[in-house]
């Protein structure tokens, strides 16, 4: 699986910024994908998941101004982002979950795109 990012930029707090993230492979509808953000000299935190069935969960950091969706006949995650807050600023991967375990721990994500770098200033 490849996973590509992008819709990153420096924005205003307030503002808004919607992440894409285009997999390939014929099986996306059945991954379970997840986004995660890392400031620097930080460790990688999770921000939110959509489980294959469609279903959503999200850091409570993130919860009510960020919104993660799918679209299976593109084969991309979404994550929208509003009310952006400068301690948003991070880049932010996406990732293919593929064990059980915490769906919260980057370490139960084995296939990661390469990080769009997201910039609020105050």
């Amino acid at each position: 699986v490849q996973l590509q990012a992008s819709g990153g930029g420096l924005v205003q707090a307030g503002g808004s910024l919607r992440l894409s993230c285009a997999a390939s492979g014929r099986t996306f509808s059945v991954y379970d994908m997840g986004w995660f953000r890392q400031a620097p000299g930080k460790e990688r935190e999770f921000v939110a998941i959509i489980w294959s069935g469609g279903n959503t969960n999200y850091a409570n950091s993130v919860k009510g101004r960020f919104t993660i969706s799918r679209d299976n006949a593109e084969n991309t995650v979404y994550l929208q982002m509003n009310s952006l807050k400068p301690e948003d600023s991070a880049v932010y991967y996406c990732a293919v979950r593929s064990r059980g375990g915490l769906f919260t721990s980057h370490t139960n994500y084995n296939y990661w795109g390469q990080g769009t770098e997201v910039t609020v200033s105050s």
